[in-house]
């Protein structure tokens, strides 16, 4: 059987209650293909000791679904099933000991998202949280929730410095929660993906969000908290960090805030206060890694940008000086250079003067 073939059988089981990758694995072994497993009798599933609570649920799948129509829908969101044994699964996912046995992706996935944070917090964010959040690394993957509150921030933060971001849904992917911000989860396609271990059509549930979270940090080399109350949810994903050999950060706060007592508590118990973005960087030794990814930014700057770097390179430049001299509206000169600042290739050094980071160019 062709591995095209084999893959409508993982999507397919991805619908079964109680079988997940690890017993996938030993029935698979047992019948030699998941073809043979999920066209098996009853009796034959029954003796390899498989639970009759879970072969009735695995009983009532097999007889909703057809495994080619699972595909089918699939393509028409331009969805992607990646199945735990697949070279694209991401090696990170792969450390953890319940990792998905099918992941779903919608969007792309890429070499340098194995150098990714996540970035978590609660959903009542305040003007602090929002604006510690906008700080997010640049030319690392942001990974978060899509939340409201602290995830979106993270995700808004990682687009507006035209970086990647991956989100991580606690639905299909064919859903959108919550609903307001299906426009960032368009946004998020274009530079970045959308990951789920459910099914097309499955609903968010409560339960759904802290199995969510194991996959929030499975996927990335820390965890970030940045406003967290005493019960937040982002608390059980720096649990999970901790369960996974991952790093955990968290952004102090004021002790009279009620969002960031567990922030504050985490640091007590040992998490890495974090100041700025360096200090994940340098924990992680992802400094020179990161400075290779804002070179390859660089070199691989705009028409417009080069034109405006140019017109920079030897010295302090006015704004007003780069739009007489490029021909450039302000507009188009102003977006840019905000983007460049981003991206770490200029410096805005006060009065609307830029300078071209030497480093980088």
């Amino acid at each position: 059987m062709s591995a095209s073939d084999e893959l409508k059988y993982w999507v397919s089981f991805a619908r079964v209650p109680g079988i997940g990758r690890v017993r996938l694995a030993r029935l698979k072994e047992k019948f030699g293909s998941l073809s043979n497993l999920w066209n098996a009798s009853r009796s034959d599933l029954l003796q390899t000791g498989l639970d009759e609570k879970i072969l009735d649920g695995f009983i009532r799948v097999r007889e909703s679904i057809a495994p080619d129509s699972e595909m089918e829908a699939l393509e028409r969101y331009h969805i992607k099933a990646l199945p735990y044994l697949s070279p694209e699964y991401p090696s990170l996912l792969k450390e953890i000991t319940d990792s998905p046995a099918v992941l779903f992706v919608r969007g792309e996935l890429k070499p340098q998202d194995e150098i990714s944070i996540a970035v978590v917090g609660t959903r009542r964010a305040t003007s602090y949280g929002r604006q510690v959040t906008s700080l997010a690394m640049n030319r690392v993957t942001i990974v978060s929730g899509l939340a409201k509150g602290i995830d979106t921030a993270a995700h808004k933060a990682a687009l507006a410095a035209q970086g990647r971001t991956l989100s991580i849904f606690a639905c299909g992917l064919d859903l959108v929660y919550p609903p307001e911000n299906v426009k960032l989860a368009r946004d998020i396609l274009e530079s970045g993906a959308l990951i789920s271990e459910y099914p097309l059509g499955t609903k968010p549930k409560a339960e759904h969000f802290p199995q969510r979270n194991r996959i929030l940090s499975g996927l990335s080399r820390g965890v970030l908290v940045v406003e967290a109350g005493e019960t937040s949810g982002a608390l059980i994903t720096a649990d999970f960090a901790l369960q996974q050999d991952r790093e955990v950060f968290a952004v102090p706060g004021s002790i009279l805030s009620a969002m960031s007592k567990g922030t504050n508590r985490l640091i007590q118990q040992g998490a890495k206060l974090v100041r700025n973005h360096i200090d994940i960087l340098e924990e992680l030794n992802l400094s020179e890694v990161v400075h290779q990814y804002q070179l390859q930014a660089a070199n691989a700057a705009s028409e417009t940008e080069s034109v405006i770097i140019k017109c920079i390179s030897d010295g302090p430049v006015h704004i007003d000086q780069i739009c007489r001299a490029t021909g450039l509206t302000v507009t188009t000169v102003q977006s840019n250079l905000a983007v460049m600042e981003l991206n770490g290739i200029v410096k805005h050094i006060g009065n609307l003067n830029y300078t071209v980071n030497k480093s980088l160019v």
